[in-house]
């Protein structure tokens, strides 16, 4: 079985950025600056949240002869069988100087995305490993 994770870096990044906000949020509380309260709160959730589905769904994709399972909603996942996948693509695109790269994999009725930030490598690998997994 092949499995494609959030890489720890990452994990590590959100939850120390959630913990910056936590200690703005604290200096907010102390200097009374309500404003920075309320906007590094947000994001300080934001953040939390992000960093929670990252520890309870880490692994994004996973493949083995029998299909492939998917994270899907917050943390839940799903199994989907090779003969459901419609297509599996490599959508690139450059926005702003920034070129950015998706793995679809399409079953007709859902598009299910992953970046290299979900699944710990560039995505054209990943894809050529499924297209050869595919019977």
């Amino acid at each position: 079985m092949n499995v494609w994770q959030v890489p720890a870096k990452i994990v590590a990044a959100k939850a120390a950025g959630t913990l910056i906000c936590l200690l703005l949020i604290g200096y907010g509380l102390l200097s009374g600056d309500g404003r920075m309260v309320v906007l590094v709160g947000i994001a300080a959730v934001v953040l939390a949240g992000f960093t929670v589905r990252d520890l309870l769904a880490r692994v994004r994709l996973a493949a083995d002869p029998g299909g492939v399972v998917v994270v899907a909603g917050f943390a839940g996942r799903r199994r989907i069988a090779w003969g459901e996948i419609e297509r599996i693509r490599v959508d690139e695109r450059t926005r702003y100087g920034m070129r950015t790269a998706l793995l679809e994999i399409d079953t007709g009725d859902d598009v299910h995305l992953f970046s290299q930030y979900d699944l710990g490598e560039p995505v054209v690998p990943v894809a050529e490993t499924l297209m050869r997994m595919r019977p």
